[in-house]
């Protein structure tokens, strides 16, 4: 953060000087002093023990918001060539056998050439609040040629850009898709980051359930306790007694409160999960594309699917109901959609299983309303 800090000053025509212990000593224009809100001549430390006369900046003051505000939009959009050296691979066939698992349909392998594509590479900040508190980055990252959700194209590209070397240029035969309309990459974070999310707090989900049947448990067993001893003073009182009536009461309290306490836990428990929008990275490359012939009955489809050399290995196809990164995939009859297994789920109603891709909202041979099914992930 140290340095972050010093080269985001610097850029903005302060003068920095690195000071011990681990601190910046800062000389700030007038536009910098009013940005940051701070004198002229000014101190920061970052380190436990701080230099003489300076001020503690870190992620859990608001520092951070300071230079939200100062950074703008800037660093919001950045678009990247990359030009890794691109090997034919050994033996697609296996490749594809490895990436490519379908349980009711067949395909084949109709060719392997060099292209380009681009990849959009959305990073999202989120937070998610309970008793505790989770924040972090999730990329999410995706292929304008074929719609592919690779996670290790974003994880590998990082590696690459943190050179100063120039961007390769790009190759005036160079052959590069679209891209999305707002719109479009919109209905791809708003139905694909849910299960991600899912994926990356399940750690904290499986801490704050342990935790929440815990003091269930003790809850539980104080409450358990004290109607049990109230039933057992009301067994022994004639009914007529007004002292049994008050054990009655007494009893209807205890499950009152009980109820009460549980409600309690729940919304302590409760978890609130935010994810915003940071920033976007579109990265141009060389990729080894397969061209691919599905098979399902009588109906063929032609898929595309690319092998990353960054990443070493072939993008898998996207769940095209619901982004999910669950294997393997089905197809569909009608279209020949690419489905996980969620997203050819048996109808709530009829019970007969149809492919979400085809229909979202309803079953199409019963026409009851779709149910709530793990497609979306579960809503933040």
């Amino acid at each position: 953060m140290q340095r972050f800090v010093a080269d985001l000053l610097a850029a903005e025509g302060a003068l920095v000087e690195p000071i011990e212990p681990e601190g910046l000593e800062v000389l700030a224009p007038p536009p910098l002093q009013q940005a940051l809100a701070v004198p002229e001549l000014y101190r920061m430390g970052f380190a436990t023990t701080l230099p003489p006369g300076a001020v503690r900046v870190g992620i859990e003051s608001d520092w951070l918001g300071r230079f939200a505000r100062l950074l703008g939009e800037r660093g919001r959009w950045m678009q990247r060539t990359l030009a890794p050296e691109l090997r034919q691979p050994a033996d697609p066939q296996a490749m594809l056998g490895h990436e490519l698992a379908l349980d009711n349909a067949s395909y084949r392998l109709l060719g392997v050439a060099p292209a380009w594509t681009r990849y959009l590479v959305l990073e999202f900040r989120y937070s998610a609040v309970s008793d505790e508190k989770r924040d972090g980055v999730l990329a999410l990252a995706v292929n304008l040629a074929t719609g592919a959700l690779p996670d290790a194209v974003a994880e590998a590209a990082g590696r690459w850009l943190d050179t100063d070397a120039a961007d390769p240029p790009l190759p005036p035969d160079a052959d590069l898709p679209p891209v999305w309309p707002r719109e479009r990459v919109l209905d791809l974070a708003r139905r694909a980051l849910p299960p991600r999310l899912d994926a990356v707090l399940a750690p904290f989900v499986k801490s704050l359930r342990r935790r929440l049947e815990r003091d269930q448990d003790r809850l539980h067993a104080y409450h358990n306790d004290l109607h049990r001893e109230a039933m057992r003073r009301a067994a022994a009182l004639p009914p007529g007694d007004p002292a049994h009536r008050r054990e009655e009461q007494r009893i209807g309290a205890i499950g009152r409160e009980y109820q009460a306490k549980l409600d309690d836990l729940a919304r302590h428990y409760a978890m609130r999960v935010a994810a915003e929008w940071v920033q976007t990275l579109e990265l141009a490359m060389p990729v080894q594309r397969f061209t691919v012939q599905l098979r399902r009955r009588k109906a063929e489809r032609v898929l595309r699917l690319d092998c990353n050399p960054l990443a070493r290995r072939l993008e898998s196809p996207v769940c095209e109901a619901g982004f999910l990164a669950e294997r393997p995939r089905l197809v569909c009859d009608d279209a020949l959609h690419l489905v996980s297994p969620a997203g050819f789920a048996p109808c709530s109603a009829c019970g007969k299983p149809f492919c979400r891709a085809c229909s979202r909202e309803r079953c199409p041979k019963c026409g009851a309303p779709a149910s709530p099914s793990p497609l979306e992930g579960k809503a933040p």
